[in-house]
């Protein structure tokens, strides 16, 4: 079992499947910074100062802790609210690392195709009768000066 594991793992596949993931971890953190940091503060911007990351409906008021006394502190309270802005950054930037990975496929298949379009090198005709029986003469007297 060990040995098939050991084969398993030896496969090219294996290291190709890993640098993608590795690979595309690191893209949609860059995606997600794009996102967020460059194309959503200007259209925030432009519908009004929206700060998409902001928006949320509160369904409960969070309460710092408050003193009670001189030893008692009543707990804080957290805000329990549905961050919707932040769903809608997270489509948005699902959106832009798709058309990216739409334009990276297509551009891939472009160059498939060029590459399939390339000509074989052409292989030579074969030899004709005449050289043929030539080369056989060649041959045979090779072998009887040998």
């Amino acid at each position: 079992m060990f040995k098939e594991f050991k084969k398993f793992i030896a496969r090219g596949n294996v290291l190709e499947l890993a640098v993608g993931l590795v690979m595309g971890t690191y893209f949609g953190a860059i995606v997600k910074s794009l996102v967020n940091d460059i194309i959503m503060p200007p259209l925030g911007k432009i519908l009004g100062g929206v700060d998409f990351s902001n928006l949320k409906i509160i369904i409960q008021e969070g309460q710092p802790a408050v003193m009670q006394g001189d030893t008692e502190m009543s707990p804080a309270v957290e805000e329990i609210a549905v961050t919707y802005g932040n769903f809608i950054n997270t489509i948005i930037t699902f959106l832009i690392v798709a058309w990216v990975i739409f334009l990276v496929v297509k551009a891939y298949n472009k160059y498939m195709k060029k590459e399939e379009a390339k000509p074989e090198p052409a292989t030579p005709p074969p030899p004709s009768k005449e050289v043929e029986l030539l080369i056989e003469i060649r041959d045979e007297l090779r072998k009887k000066g040998a």
